[in-house]
């Protein structure tokens, strides 16, 4: 599974259970979805700039939003095929977002990577293979953590963009100790308020009417997507568009204090020859 999360089962589909009213005219009768089929107007499917502030951060407590404010982030790219047309969408709606790639996608996909980073998007790292950090030992976390910061940072070389210090774990799976270190190391720890759960097998429309439900009943928050799979790239239009009528803004974090190496690594003062006791 590509997701973030662990669900312990599917969340129950939406369906619309609601049968279309027939019209009844006088010469004949017709089902009321005939009508879907007539053009609508343009300006429903014109994007709108809905680009908000830049919030720059330095520790994962600046990342305050206000009402109305919402941040979109991608997990596990790059993905051929997936990240360029979710940059695409993000560029008609004028909006910039945060991508936490993982190392091996981002060493695999360089140009695709410094692509993400030359439009304007933020790029932090999720860990070199997406694996649950909790179940290593600590140095073996710690590791992969840094695989994972080395090889996004390798794979932006030469395009003039730096990766963020901004981290995810991946599944959402952490201790105590690694969100400790990774903080005091100057890294941005990205939480998320809104999972869009978008790595169930749900139709695009399902997606996006869940994240909207929940981001509407929240109000504001960091929603978390994946630029890994078709549906994402499909619903998002739609989501976008969501967002411009209901009046939201999408807010930019971009780092305060420069990119990876202007901070001390999680590995700074730990003895290697103390490994096998972590």
């Amino acid at each position: 599974m590509g997701g973030c999360a662990k669900p312990i089962s599917p969340e129950p589909r939406l369906t619309d259970t609601a049968r279309p009213d027939p019209i009844t005219t006088s010469a004949y009768v017709s089902p009321a979805v005939a009508r879907m089929e007539q053009p609508l107007p343009v300006e429903i499917f014109t994007p709108r700039n809905i680009s908000g502030r830049t919030l720059a951060v330095a520790t994962t407590s600046d990342i305050v939003l206000k009402p109305g404010e919402v941040v979109l982030t991608f997990d596990d790219g790059p993905r051929p095929g997936k990240t360029p047309a979710i940059l695409d969408t993000l560029e008609d709606y004028g909006v910039k977002a945060t991508f936490l790639m993982l190392g091996s996608a981002a060493e695999a996909n360089p140009r695709l990577a410094r692509k993400v980073a030359e439009g304007g998007h933020t790029v932090g790292s999720h860990t070199y293979g997406h694996v649950d950090l909790s179940k290593l030992t600590r140095q073996e976390a710690i590791n992969e953590i840094v695989k994972g910061e080395e090889a996004v940072a390798a794979a932006l070389a030469g395009s003039g963009k730096a990766a963020a210090p901004f981290f995810r774990f991946p599944y959402l799976s952490q201790t105590g100790f690694l969100r400790t270190n990774l903080l005091q190391s100057g890294a941005v720890v990205l939480d998320v308020d809104i999972d869009s759960k978008d790595y169930y097998r749900d139709s695009a429309a399902v997606v996006a009417q869940r994240t909207i439900s929940r981001l509407d009943a929240r109000g504001s928050g960091i929603i978390l997507f994946h630029d890994i799979h078709q549906r994402t790239v499909d619903m998002l239009p739609a989501f976008l568009d969501q967002l411009a009528r209901k009046g939201y803004t999408v807010v930019r974090l971009v780092p305060r204090n420069g990119n990876i190496f202007g901070r001390d690594l999680i590995t700074a003062g730990m003895a290697q020859g103390n490994a096998e006791q972590l």
